[in-house]
């Protein structure tokens, strides 16, 4: 039972391994068309980046003590 953990544990050791290399399209296979109004066809590392819009930065300012809330006028008691 050991050895098969051991077998089993070594096996996801290896398959995680990974070898990094240049983004290259399959053989056979080309990059998507060149986008709408873009004058050259972009790379694959150009198509890989995540605009800002995607993945915008946080601003988070964290409080370090409480304050008191500002008077919302758009909260109300619902009505009924």
């Amino acid at each position: 039972m050991r050895l098969v953990i051991t077998l089993a544990l070594a096996a996801l050791a290896v398959t995680g391994c990974a070898r990094q290399t240049e983004l290259k399209p399959a053989p056979g296979n080309d990059l998507p068309p060149t986008p709408y109004g873009a004058a050259i066809q972009p790379e694959a590392e150009e198509l890989l980046e995540r605009p800002v819009q995607a993945a915008p930065e946080r601003n988070v300012e964290l409080r370090t003590r409480s304050e008191p809330r500002e008077e919302d006028p758009f909260d109300l008691p619902p009505e009924g």
